[in-house]
């Protein structure tokens, strides 16, 4: 019965192929690629001939296989026919490009697959002689043959072989990048093959062959060879529904290739973009891991213009902020990267997400969220936006991470903060009225050079306002600690530069200049002007009017 129905799928095979090749093919859309599917065709239908005088259908379960695999394809191909009908190429043509690239790949494993099966019968694991693994010094010739075997079991195997061989390989791909390099450039048809592993049936398959492949796609120099040979097409419905690691390797393979900016437009005609905000949108049902791997993968599309206007048009920006709000920290910190990466990018999806609520999320600051949120400030340059800011608490979330956090975030706060200063007048009192020159006055002795040099600025951009400047004159230890601060700066260095501009500032005032002269370090300021540091100059320069003032009244009081 079995082999009854083998044949009489043989029969349905060669007849739907036959009604293939005789059609007329008078398409318009693509003729050169109809020319080489009708050629390879052809080729099959002499195959699929040979194949019913032969007597090797008896109990291989791998020509069923490969007969159901062929019927697919064929069924691919007629709608692909009606499909290019007409000049309208319906669906558009760069899908249908790649779908026709896609088929004539297919057609063409097919051919090999039935030579192979013809010749050799159905090679079973039970029958194998397994080769030993070259060692870590084998010459190049040892590994080529490596390779070569594993190959030859990937094409005749049966199931079991190929899960097998498929380990091996990405075994010894992992371990030596010559491997890797055989594979890709030297192996006949070698990622073809491996490609045409992601569409077979058995989920085992697909997965460890997604796993090789994700290997070779770490290397920069293989990616295109990749894509060439058909990779991104079945990698789509591994995303969407395959096993939970098949989608991570999937995830993987596809972030490195979208890279290149250029084949996202190939993972969206496929439409995976649906797919990849389907992922965010679900956290709850995925790993960690493949969000984070989606994250990435949109933020590569995202480099290009039209692929961020058609992320925003489905939805992308909802999304994401939604999964910025999540429990998960690292499905957070990826998110608000996302959204930081396209609206850096460009000014109209800026203000989508400041309007749709990033800077809600931002300010709710996390363990290790945080320095992402603090990133995502950048993105903050109108006066609505500052003023949502201002409104959300952000200052106050601030200061405390100032006070209370690493070195690392505080330098993220005050790089923040101070280019938020240069950007509002409102923004620098807010920070005044919220305590933030006496915190910064006191980095000013911090261990990180980093951190000094930024307090410095900041402070430098907050005197700008006069209310700001009134407040640290009236302190009775700001002044104080910036002198002392100057006096132990080493070399001409920016935080030198910005104290400089602070005392300019202050030396403006009676009251500023009291509080210069008192602190008992005008010594320091005296050592730089005699070095021609001209803000140096500048401030000894107003002190010295005022000496020279009261001397004048001093003497007219005398008499």
């Amino acid at each position: 019965m079995k082999e009854e129905r083998e044949k009489a799928c043989l029969r349905q095979a060669s007849q739907l192929l036959g009604s293939l090749v005789s059609s007329p093919f008078s398409v318009r859309c693509f003729p050169r690629k109809w020319q080489l599917i009708r050629s390879k065709l052809e080729q099959l239908l002499s195959g699929l001939a040979a194949a019913a005088d032969g007597n090797f259908l008896s109990g291989n379960s791998e020509v069923d296989l490969l007969l159901k695999s062929m019927l697919s394809t064929f069924n691919d191909l007629e709608s692909l026919l009606l499909r290019c009908g007409d000049e309208s190429c319906v669906g558009g043509k760069l899908l249908l490009r790649s779908d026709l690239d896609g088929v004539a790949s297919r057609l063409g494993l097919h051919s090999d697959r039935l030579a192979e099966l013809y010749a050799s019968g159905n090679a079973t694991h039970s029958r194998a002689i397994v080769l030993t693994k070259p060692s870590s010094n084998a010459s190049r010739e040892d590994i080529r043959f490596y390779v070569r075997d594993l190959f030859s079991r990937l094409k005749i195997g049966d199931t079991s072989m190929r899960l097998q061989a498929l380990a091996s390989l990405r075994e010894v791909l992992r371990e030596h990048d010559e491997y890797v390099r055989i594979v890709a450039t030297d192996t006949a048809d070698a990622l073809s093959l491996l490609v045409s592993f992601l569409e077979h049936t058995d989920d085992g398959l697909r997965e460890k062959a997604a796993g090789v492949l994700s290997v070779i796609a770490e290397f920069d120099s293989y990616k295109g060879l990749l894509v060439a040979a058909g990779a991104i097409a079945p990698l789509m419905p591994i995303l969407e529904k395959g096993t939970e690691l098949g989608r991570e390797r999937a995830a993987g393979i596809l972030r490195r290739l979208t890279e290149n900016s250029d084949n996202g437009w190939s993972i969206s005609a496929h439409g995976g973009i649906t797919v990849l905000l389907k992922i965010c949108s679900d956290a709850a049902a995925c790993r960690k891991e493949l969000i984070g791997l989606a994250c990435q993968i949109l933020s590569n599309l995202g480099s290009a213009e039209e692929m961020r206007r058609f992320m925003v048009e489905e939805g992308a920006i909802p999304v994401l902020l939604q999964l910025s709000m999540s429990k998960e920290e690292e499905s957070r910190i990826q998110a608000i990267e996302c959204l930081h990466s396209m609206a850096s990018a460009d000014n109209g999806i800026r203000q989508i997400v400041v309007r749709e609520g990033l800077i809600a999320s931002i300010t709710e600051f996390s363990s290790t969220a945080r320095e992402a949120a603090l990133k995502a400030t950048d993105l903050l340059h109108s006066a609505d936006s500052l003023a949502v800011l201002m409104s959300s608490g952000f200052l106050d979330r601030a200061l405390f991470f100032l006070k209370h956090g690493d070195v690392s975030v505080q330098e993220l706060v005050l790089k923040s903060i101070s280019r938020l200063c240069e950007l509002s007048e409102d923004y620098r009192k807010a920070m005044g009225d919220a305590g933030y020159m006496t915190e910064l006055v006191s980095l000013l002795e911090a261990k990180s050079a980093g951190v000094r040099e930024k307090a410095a600025e900041t402070i430098h951009n907050m005197i700008c306002a006069q209310r700001n400047r009134r407040r640290l004159i009236q302190d009775e230890h700001d002044v104080d600690r910036i002198m002392r601060a100057l006096d132990l700066v080493e070399g001409n260095s920016a935080t030198r530069k910005h104290l400089l501009s602070v005392l300019k500032a202050v030396a403006e005032s009676n009251s500023g200049r009291r509080r210069i002269m008192a602190s008992g370090c005008v010594h320091c300021l005296q050592r730089l002007a005699e070095a021609d540091e001209v803000d140096a100059r500048k401030v000894m320069k107003k002190l010295s009017a005022r000496n020279r003032f009261r001397s004048i009244l001093n003497g007219f009081w005398s008499y």
